[in-house]
C-alpha cells in the first residue's frame, strides 16, 4: 500500500508584486475564477493516491499566518495541517528546514503562486528519488532549468541558462521519495553557505543530492499558471474559467442584465443595468450598476456603478463610482471620479 504523503507548501513571502491587495492578505487568498488562489493550489493533489490520508505543511508568514489558518478551518477543516511560521526571508530551502519536523516518507513541495495541471496517480509507483516538474518554453533563459543527460535523467539544476538549448523549465512543483533525504541535503547546503543574495534556494539542495547519486527525472506540464503579478492573476482567471471553472452558461436571463460567458459570479451578487463578461469573476456580496466589465475581478462586498472597467483587479469592500479606467485597487477603498 502507498505511504500517505507530506505535501509541503511554502507561502511566507512578502507579495510585493501584487501590492496594494497583499497589504491586507496574504498572496494564497486572492480570488480568482470562484475562489482563492490557495483552493485552486489545492486542487493540483485530487489525483495524488490516498489523497484524504495526506498531511500538510504550510510555512507561513507571521503576521499573516492566522488568515490561512482561518481560511483552512472554514472552507477544509477535513485537512491535516500543520503551520510553521518562517520569521524572516531567508529563502525556499530554509522555509523547509523549519518544516523538518514535518517531513517524512514521500513529499511533494509546491509553491502556492504557481499552478500546473497534472495527474499524480503515478506516484504510487515512482521508483525515482525524486521529479521535476518542468515546461518547455522556446526561452528559457529568465528561469531555472533542469539538464539532463541522453537517458533523461537530470545532472544539474541551473538558474537563467545562458543560452536557449536547454528549454526544460522548472515550474515549482516536486516529488521526493523520502522527504528526509531533502533534509539531509538542505543541512548540508546551510552548512557550506551555498546561498544567493543571502536567501537558500531548493535548485541547490537537489544539485547536492544529485552529486551524491540521487536518480531525479523530469515530468512535463503542457499548463503552468502564475499568480504572482496582476497581469497574470488575470490571465490565470481567464484561462481557469475558460476551462470549466465558470458558472453561468449563455442562456443565463438577468432582468436588465447581459452576460457574456464564460464568468463566475458568487453567490449574493446583485447585478442592475450591466453587463458582465467574458472573463470576469465577481465575489460574493457584490454590487453592479449601470457597470460594463470585463476581464477583470471583484472581490466580495464591493459597489461599482456607473463606469466601464476592463483589465483590472478590485479587492474586498471597495466603493467605485466615476468614469471608465483600468484600475488596480486594494481592499477597502472608496472612490469617486
Amino acid at each position: 500500500m502507498t505511504s500517505s504523503f507530506t505535501i509541503v507548501i511554502p507561502m511566507a513571502g512578502l507579495g510585493s508584486r501584487m501590492r496594494p491587495h497583499t497589504w491586507s492578505r496574504p498572496k494564497p487568498l486572492l480570488y480568482l475564477a470562484g475562489k482563492t488562489v490557495l483552493d485552486h493550489s489545492l486542487d493540483q493533489f485530487t489525483t495524488l493516491p490516498n489523497i484524504d490520508k495526506a498531511e500538510y505543511v504550510f510555512i507561513v508568514s507571521p503576521n499573516q499566518g492566522d488568515q490561512i489558518q482561518e481560511h483552512m478551518h472554514g472552507t477544509h477543516p477535513e485537512m491535516k495541517v500543520h503551520y510553521v511560521v518562517q520569521e524572516q526571508m531567508r529563502g525556499q530551502s530554509d522555509a523547509i528546514n523549519l518544516a523538518r519536523e514535518y517531513i517524512h516518507g514521500p513529499t511533494l513541495i509546491a509553491f502556492s503562486d504557481t499552478l500546473i495541471e497534472a495527474d499524480l496517480g503515478f506516484l504510487s509507483d515512482e521508483i525515482a528519488d525524486g521529479i521535476a516538474w518542468v515546461k518547455r518554453m522556446p526561452d528559457p533563459r529568465r528561469f531555472g532549468v533542469v539538464d539532463t543527460n541522453s537517458d533523461g535523467w537530470a545532472e544539474r539544476l541551473i538558474e537563467k541558462p545562458k543560452d536557449v538549448s536547454k528549454n526544460l523549465v522548472l515550474v515549482g512543483f516536486y516529488y521526493f521519495h523520502e522527504g528526509k533525504d531533502l533534509l539531509r541535503a538542505i543541512d548540508e547546503q546551510i552548512q557550506r553557505g551555498i546561498r544567493l543574495k543571502e536567501e537558500y534556494f531548493l535548485a541547490d539542495a537537489i544539485n547536492l543530492m544529485l552529486e551524491k547519486g540521487a536518480n531525479f527525472r523530469t515530468e512535463t506540464t503542457e499548463v503552468w499558471l502564475d499568480a504572482g503579478i496582476p497581469e497574470a492573476l488575470l490571465e490565470t482567471n481567464r484561462y481557469l474559467l475558460d476551462h470549466g471553472r465558470g458558472n453561468h452558461s449563455p442562456s443565463t436571463k438577468i432582468d436588465g442584465v447581459t452576460i457574456i460567458p464564460p464568468v463566475s459570479i458568487a453567490p449574493g451578487a446583485h447585478l442592475e443595468c450591466s453587463v458582465v463578461g467574458p472573463h470576469v469573476t465577481l465575489g460574493e456580496g457584490c454590487a453592479l450598476k449601470n457597470t460594463v466589465i470585463r476581464n477583470s475581478i471583484i472581490e466580495a462586498g464591493t459597489q461599482i456603478s456607473d463606469i466601464v472597467i476592463e483589465g483590472s483587479l478590485i479587492g474586498r469592500n471597495v466603493i467605485l463610482q466615476g468614469r471608465p479606467e483600468k484600475l488596480n485597487i486594494g481592499d477597502n477603498s472608496w472612490m469617486e471620479m
